[in-house]
């Protein structure tokens, strides 16, 4: 990693991040507010989302034929800014970018049963200090950062601390210090979960040491061979001498990965197989997070967005809304939430979709919770993800009942990639996930008009939720059952948002009570159809072709 250098700051700095992991920040740059707990994150696979340097698609001899969908298919950070550039995030009202892990991947493909398959989804480590070359260059991720920030989009890395990647004959295990290579985990209880590999040949780091370990002797070679070995081995000398940890693996990693904070000034991390990894060293990181994250405030003042905190979000698979605030392993409990995480994805979202009966069913369960004891916490919901196999919609046959479920509830909202689109999930002759992970449908979106339709709903919705926090953040009250309106608010300090919203109504002419939230005389505007109309008798009347409306005040 480059060296960072502090900049020392003669002035009072006013960006700092809330020390206490669960306080609430509203920004007041901005004409909406931004707040993590009802943000939009749009997660992609970078491999899959858009290839704008042809010239990297190969690199390290990558040149065996993979199974389908299992090798690299050339897509790249450029091509994200890209993306960014043309205001593609923005149409969506997407507040953050979740990208699959950037760094350097083994050399080798595998072939443990699914096909020969290559790193091309980052989650196979060969050096946590370096980016992968299919990916981009530092000064590819500099730019995508700079460029989203531009626009008020915030940035997620994922970070692996559990494992490292497959061996293979051109990627060699490291050192029994380093790592385990067996037992697998059977998930019968709290040991079975963490001390074991997660299958067999996925080297497990010993992150439950704390005895002094050597650098891996294949990571010096490769350092050494690429004239970085004294720069790399300076720093971490000085990060031993700041922390006064042990070097031990898990901090090593630690470090490597805060890196990418103090560098390129990353917004948040979304951390892999949580579970798998002893509650403490979440903790540990998300201090050298929140430390990183300030230091590159310091160095650069003119870049913060606004005083939100850096986001660690968990990935506790199996974790749900309804579920307790510990994760039970059977034989014991661990509350995440208090050892580092400000958000856990929500493994539930997708079940509650399916099997309650009425929105209002869905919805007013996850206000309830969220308004209630989660409060002070975060939870993620998606409908569809790179490695969840049973989908809300695997056939892709309720695009338009996926987004208004997913962006219309309570808490974050995940797209994941052509979740908006309708990509499909069902490819022939794949394996495994590779079904959930083809190449983003951008000629799809130019050629076929139902996509465009889905599209189109995607973004109205996204758009309208950006711009009200209520939504995600505010409390949920029913006007009608059917003809189904409620209602969202949201009040903090001077900041205030309110919005009334009716799904399922009749299309054309449509009246609407909004008495509980705007007084009569004021002007609406529905945010779906773009029509306009004054609230007359506690009454709106919205003359569309559509059976959803989205109200707002007259801006």
């Amino acid at each position: 990693m480059k060296k960072i250098t502090l900049i020392i700051i003669t002035f009072l700095f006013t960006f700092g991040c809330a020390q206490n992991n669960n306080k609430e920040t509203v920004s007041t740059n901005q004409e909406t507010p931004f707040l993590w707990k009802s943000a939009s994150i749009y997660f992609l696979l970078i491999d899959r989302f858009n290839n704008a340097d042809k010239s990297n698609d190969i690199n390290f001899n990558r040149t065996k034929k993979a199974s389908k969908l299992r090798g690299f298919e050339g897509g790249d950070i450029k091509g994200i800014t890209q993306k960014i550039n043309e205001n593609y995030f923005t149409n969506l009202g997407i507040n953050a970018i979740w990208l699959s892990p950037v760094v350097e991947q083994i050399h080798d493909a595998t072939d443990e049963g699914t096909g020969i398959t290559y790193g091309y989804h980052g989650y196979w480590t060969k050096d946590w200090t370096a980016l992968d070359p299919n990916f981009g260059t530092k000064e590819d991720l500099h730019q995508l950062v700079k460029t989203a920030h531009k626009k008020g989009i915030r940035i997620i890395l994922d970070a692996v601390i559990n494992h490292t990647g497959p061996t293979t004959a051109l990627d060699a295990v490291w050192s029994k210090e380093w790592v385990r290579t067996a037992p697998t985990c059977n998930y019968k209880d709290y040991k079975s979960t963490i001390a074991c590999t997660l299958v067999e040949n996925l080297p497990d780091i010993k992150t439950e040491s704390n005895e002094n370990v050597e650098l891996p002797k294949p990571l010096v070679e490769k350092w050494k061979k690429e004239g970085r070995y004294e720069q790399e081995i300076a720093e971490l000398d000085a990060f031993f001498k700041r922390t006064k940890y042990p070097r031990a693996p898990r901090y090593y990693i630690i470090k490597w990965l805060t890196d990418y904070i103090t560098e390129f000034g990353i917004d948040g991390y979304r951390a892999d197989t949580v579970k798998h990894v002893e509650e403490s060293v979440w903790k540990e990181f998300k201090e050298e997070c929140d430390y990183s994250f300030e230091l590159w405030k310091k160095n650069n003042p003119t870049k913060v967005i606004d005083t939100t905190e850096f986001y660690l979000l968990g990935e506790v698979y199996g974790y749900g809304i309804s579920s307790e605030k510990d994760y039970n392993f059977s034989n014991k409990k661990v509350d995440y939430f208090d050892n580092g995480f400000q958000s856990l994805i929500n493994f539930e979202f997708k079940w509650n979709a399916k099997q309650l009966d009425s929105y209002e069913e869905l919805f007013v369960k996850y206000a309830t919770i969220l308004q209630g004891e989660l409060k002070e916490y975060e939870i993620l919901n998606y409908l569809t993800s790179h490695d969840d196999g049973q989908p809300f919609d695997p056939k892709r046959e309720k695009p338009f009942e996926t987004a208004t479920k997913l962006l219309l509830a309570s808490g974050t909202s995940q797209i994941y990639y052509g979740d908006e689109t309708a990509r499909s999930l069902l490819i022939k002759d794949t394996n495994g996930d590779a079904t959930l992970r083809s190449n983003m449908d951008w000629n799809d979106i130019k050629t076929n008009k139902q996509i465009q339709k889905i599209l189109k709903h995607w973004r109205k919705l996204g758009k309208f939720r950006a711009n009200h926090i209520a939504i995600g953040a505010g409390k949920h009250q029913m006007i009608n059952k059917k003809p189904y309106v409620f209602y969202r608010t949201y009040a903090k300090e001077k900041y205030k948002d309110e919005v009334v919203i009716g799904l399922d109504l009749p299309k054309g002419k449509k009246e609407i009570n909004v008495r509980a939230v705007f007084k009569d005389g004021e002007a609406l505007r529905d945010a779906y159809s773009g029509k306009k109309a004054a609230v007359k008798n506690g009454k709106v009347i919205i003359n569309s072709e559509f059976d959803i409306v989205l109200l707002e005040r007259k801006k």
